[in-house]
């Protein structure tokens, strides 16, 4: 059973979406499907994409697909303290902004008692090699344990 912290966050998180594109996302939505991500080469980042969001029963949401990406990347689940632990994983590789902020704010005080989780995400994104403003549909084709390494991420 979910508590009201749960609850209240996703329905947050819902509830923000649509403002969030609307005043942040300047990017284009990629127009692609998950079965277009399943026609890549098994080993790309794109069919990994495809796998993770056909597995949680997901489409791509429009202007949104990076957070997705992120959790390919990072192997973060899509449990909402995780969900935290990822935004403080991407403050931690250098992304700023005024959403990220509110996000770490209301889930951290939501759910201090995973606050060592994330501190350890945090380390973990200062240790990357910046990732959070890359331009993923462009790299869909690209092995996904090669970005990993490149990019220094390493799975949980």
């Amino acid at each position: 059973m979910k508590t009201l912290r749960y609850l209240l966050l996703e329905h947050l998180y819902e509830w923000s979406k649509v403002p969030y594109k609307l005043l942040f996302k300047q990017d284009d939505a990629w127009g692609i499907s998950v079965n277009q991500l399943l026609q890549y080469a098994p080993s790309s980042l794109g069919y990994h994409l495809g796998c993770f969001l056909l597995s949680h029963n997901f489409t791509p949401e429009p202007q949104l697909e990076d957070h997705d990406v992120f959790h390919v990347l990072t192997t973060t689940s899509i449990a909402v303290p995780d969900e935290i632990a990822m935004q403080w994983l991407l403050f931690g590789n250098g992304k700023r902004s005024l959403y990220l902020f509110i996000a770490l704010t209301v889930g951290s005080t939501l759910f201090i008692d995973h606050f060592k989780s994330f501190i350890k995400a945090f380390k973990r994104g200062k240790k990357a090699n910046p990732f959070y403003n890359l331009n993923y549909l462009e790299l869909l084709t690209e092995p996904l344990a090669d970005l990993q390494h490149t990019l220094k991420i390493k799975p949980l």
